[in-house]
């Protein structure tokens, strides 16, 4: 296998490793997708006589029989013409169903009860002139082929999967520093609410957030109010990004609306931030009203792509766990709200270099949202392993043309308060005082935004501010 563009999450370009038969191809499959699928469908295309790995779509797999054939020609149809676009139309075709068996259900119950589907698939890429060489299913522990009629190499009752750790695969994947992110369900989890005593607190706080910000969004035909809104909301976000850099976070407050483990087993600050605990830390550190104001706040485009301005260094790893906060608060009537925090967790995260998480939550935000524009932009980019700096060139560049007019106001005017009092021959106090003002005008624009070296480093400052086109999309 030659991992390429579409694989970020697998080894360099330059390795290539040979896969022989199922049991390999199995194995393979989560170093492909950077974590381990549940309940899905994984299309892989392969190219050339040697059969090089290129791009995959994954979709969960549907729950009624119904839907399996038209669910079966839209994936052949997004990974063939995907593959079209970039100019490496695929020669041939992995099929993966990755399924765990249900109460009482084993893993040939499973096999049987996909091969519909399978076959289904099947049809479909042979329809576009593609051939299936092989389709697999994953349950259980175990994988079956559809396509081997030798008992001998793929038994009825399945063939056990390698251990963890033992193929050429994991060696390959652990030289070139590839970590398996779980399963899809444990990352789909911290981006969904939990349920718990508190959710009830964040509906409260959702419905009184709503019954202050719509009005003054919506009710205000000269827009002032939503131009406040907006600014509030990100001076609540950067406020809040500034909490989850201090060393030693302040006084927890009471438990937050989702969290899963009770807020007194963790420390807030101290837990690692990809982790379960990491994330109910980061909880405890957001009340429900504030969450709340972020969420009806994020609803706007601008304040959105102003948010998505940070991506990059520690103000991306930082925001990152902010949207993640707040897509685990939107409880039950809020779960459309979710698309805006959803998108800006897979934008910073594929702006950072996670793209199985961007994958991840842009489907999710495309579940919550399928209309949501940013989301449908940012999925296909992704998918066809477009590179993220031409978005991030964009938005640093919206937010410097905003930002730059504030950085110079300060500065001119003291040049001009010097040269006129240099004019009417005033004493040195004078120009002391000068300095003074300009000092206090210079203070002024960091609030706004910081500038300088210190402004690079947490807890030196405010983070910078987003730009107001960021995705140029309507939502």
């Amino acid at each position: 296998m030659n991992a390429n563009r579409h694989e970020t999450s697998g080894p360099t370009r330059t390795q290539q490793i040979t896969l022989r038969g199922p049991a390999e191809l199995a194995d393979a499959l989560p170093f492909m997708l950077g974590f381990h699928p549940t309940d899905s469908v994984v299309l892989v295309a392969l190219h050339g006589e040697r059969g090089r790995f290129g791009g995959r779509v994954r979709l969960g797999i549907p729950s009624s029989p119904r839907e399996w054939a038209s669910t079966a020609d839209h994936l052949a149809e997004c990974l063939v013409e995907g593959g079209a676009r970039v100019g490496a139309r695929p020669d041939g075709i992995v099929v993966f169903l990755c399924q765990d068996p249900a109460p009482g259900e084993t893993g040939r119950r499973v096999m049987e009860r996909l091969r519909p589907f399978a076959q289904r698939l099947r049809t479909a890429c042979g329809a576009l002139d593609i051939p299936v060489y092989e389709a697999l299913c994953i349950s259980d522990g175990l994988y079956f082929s559809y396509c081997c009629p030798d008992a001998r190499c793929c038994p009825p009752d399945g063939t056990p999967l390698a251990l963890s750790g033992t193929t050429v695969m994991a060696a390959t994947a652990a030289y070139a520093g590839v970590e398996l992110r779980g399963t899809l369900r444990d990352m789909e989890a911290r981006l969904k609410p939990v349920g718990g005593p508190g959710e009830e607190e964040q509906r409260a706080a959702l419905d009184a957030a709503a019954a202050s910000i719509v009005p003054r969004v919506l009710e205000d035909p000269e827009d002032r109010g939503r131009v406040e809104v907006r600014e509030e909301t990100l001076r609540l976000a950067r406020e809040i990004l500034r909490r989850f850099t201090r060393p030693k976070a302040p006084k927890a407050p009471k438990t937050p609306a989702n969290t899963a483990h009770p807020t007194g087993a963790t420390i807030p600050g101290r837990a690692g931030p990809d982790t379960t605990e990491g994330d109910t830390a980061d909880d405890a550190l957001i009340t429900p009203g504030e969450a709340a104001a972020l969420i009806l706040g994020l609803q706007d485009r601008v304040t959105r792509d102003r948010a998505a301005e940070w991506m990059e260094g520690w103000e991306g790893t930082t925001a990152l766990r902010l949207w993640r906060v707040l897509a685990r608060r939107c409880v039950a009537p809020y779960q459309e709200h979710a698309a805006a925090p959803l998108t800006l967790v897979g934008w910073t995260a594929w702006s950072t270099g996670d793209e199985p998480t961007a994958r991840v939550a842009l489907g999710l935000a495309l579940e919550a949202d399928p209309e949501y524009v940013f989301a449908q932009l940012l999925h296909q980019a992704c998918n066809e392993g477009l590179d993220p700096e031409s978005l991030r060139s964009c938005l640093r560049s919206e937010r410097d043309s905003r930002t730059a007019p504030q950085q110079t106001a300060p500065a001119s005017s003291r040049r001009v308060r010097m040269r006129a009092s240099h004019r009417q021959g005033t004493r040195p106090a004078l120009g002391r005082a000068g300095r003074q003002t300009g000092t206090r005008d210079r203070r002024a624009a960091a609030g706004v935004r910081p500038a300088g070296p210190a402004a690079d480093r947490p807890g030196s400052g405010s983070p910078r501010q987003g730009g107001q086109r960021g995705s140029r999309s309507g939502r």
